[in-house]
């Protein structure tokens, strides 16, 4: 058994792969059509893991108020300010590493369809629909259709509605293909995230267009409606990255981002919006959220009234595993369908299921939540939107800390998490609902996206136009 270290974008992972595996050939010096799917497979992995991980989930933690910048430190004052430019290097190394990781993918599913290997063109596929829908979530329009083809040097900028339609058709053609009679080699300890487990990824596959369909409801709803008629299977079980240490280079890409690398560990510090909602429910994943303290204001970081040090820090865990979707997240995305279009047919055992995954995650019991005049009780009686609120409300707290950027999202899409009317000071704020930043540079407007890096469009004479990043997103229009 040999092992291999592989460093990308700030992430290190240790991977064990089999004796066909030669490390001693440099995969940059072969042409792409060369390159052997398990070398390949590792780095595209940890290539997405990387800036989903670290910048994306950093700016989509603040941004669903999961933290706020200390009021001791700056390093992400833009961000809790909402003052995120083209030339920050936060979101320009995000882009970057993500398409650098959709270039090992995409030679990947060439490779792999040129072979006739369906095993390999699945999974090649679902990373690269599920790396291109972080990216046309936070930034609208992005190459997709043209994107990481060596013939083509300017891809032209697909509208996120057209994205959408290519990884909804993308996806769909990748189950098609008939897995029993891929040829060639057969995924293993390449495969990071199920081991070769084939049935996992085509699950992975399902729960991907359940998302991509309900992402829908308010721009196209009929498009939506077909989340409806979705039979799966749907993930039974999380799809992550696991296998973390706590040394450096070889943690947890948040923690190592966050922690290790900038040096301090007191930069994000719990923000009232969802301490409050924790702590007012008496919920005890409070105490794994944060460490012992007081929460701060969304974007309060310029007060010196009160002392830092009375100031929880958000706790992250160096080996926390690096979720693409979790069980959770999956069972959220069920109960809604049910609600939405099966007449709530098993939305609250689904529910109920993926509120107790969570907590038990944190290693606490749930069930007392959801049982009947718990805190958390599914509002099976209720409208749907009451319903449809449970559900985000707690699909939020699930998203804590690395998929804060989903939540973010899914506040867009649905409006919950609900917006505060008045500020965190004001005696009638209702504990957990969103805020706007008391130094917002947005006029009362939260960011609704990501603005394009200037590295891209100085460069691709094709990219999109730029856009402010209070202009909403086609779905959420």
């Amino acid at each position: 058994m040999k092992k291999i270290i592989l460093i990308i974008f700030g992430l290190s992972l240790l991977v064990s792969c089999d004796d066909s595996l030669d490390i001693n050939r440099d995969p940059d010096a072969l042409a792409p059509s060369d390159l052997a799917l398990n070398v390949e497979l590792p780095g595209a992995i940890t290539g997405i893991a990387a800036p989903q991980g670290a910048p994306y989930a950093i700016i989509g933690g603040f941004w669903s108020q999961f933290w706020t910048q200390s009021n001791a430190a700056n390093q992400y004052r833009d961000l809790d300010r909402y003052d995120l430019g083209p030339t920050d290097g936060i979101q320009t190394g995000a882009w970057n590493a993500m398409y650098d990781a959709l270039l090992d993918v995409r030679n990947i599913k060439r490779n792999a369809e040129a072979g006739e290997n369906w095993n390999y063109y699945l999974i090649a596929t679902v990373l690269e629909v599920y790396a291109s829908q972080i990216l046309t979530d936070f930034y609208g329009a992005i190459p997709y259709s043209e994107a990481n083809n060596p013939a083509i040097l300017q891809p032209i900028f697909d509208s996120g509605q057209e994205v959408y339609d290519l990884m909804a058709a993308d996806l769909s053609d990748a189950l098609s293909r008939n897995l029993s009679s891929s040829s060639g080699l057969t995924p293993g300890a390449d495969d990071l995230i199920f081991e070769g487990n084939m049935s996992n990824w085509a699950e992975l596959a399902n729960t991907l267009l359940l998302r991509i369909h309900l992402r829908q409801t308010e721009a196209r709803p009929t498009v939506a409606a077909a989340a409806g008629t979705l039979s799966g299977p749907f993930l039974n079980q999380d799809a992550s990255l696991t296998g973390f240490t706590d040394a450096p280079n070889l943690s947890n890409p948040l923690y190592e981002s966050d922690r290790r690398q900038l040096n301090v560990g007191t930069n994000m510090r719990a923000s009232t919006t969802m301490y409050s909602f924790l702590d007012t429910n008496s919920d005890p994943r409070l105490s794994g959220f944060y460490d012992a303290g007081n929460s701060l204001n969304q974007g309060d970081f310029n007060n010196t009234e009160i002392a830092p040090s009375s100031l929880a820090v958000v706790a992250l865990d160096p080996t926390t595993d690096v979720y693409f979707i979790s069980l959770e997240e999956s069972l959220f995305l069920q109960a809604e369908v049910a609600v939405r279009y099966k007449n709530g047919s098993g939305a609250k055992a689904l529910y109920d299921a993926a509120v107790l995954e969570n907590f038990s995650k944190w290693g606490e019991d749930g069930s007392t939540f959801v049982a009947s005049g718990g805190a958390y009780e599914f509002p099976s009686g209720g409208s749907m939107e009451e319903q449809i609120d449970a559900i985000i409300t707690q699909k939020w707290v699930a998203s804590f800390p690395g998929n804060g950027f989903e939540s973010f999202f899914e506040w867009h899409r649905t409006g919950y998490p609900d917006t505060s009317p008045v500020a965190q000071d004001d005696i009638s704020y209702v504990p957990g609902e969103i805020v706007y930043s008391i130094e917002g540079a947005t006029n009362g407007v939260f960011p609704q996206r990501i603005v394009y890096p200037n590295t891209e469009t100085s460069r691709n004479s094709n990219s999109a136009s730029f856009e402010l990043i209070t202009v909403p997103v086609w779905w959420n229009q």
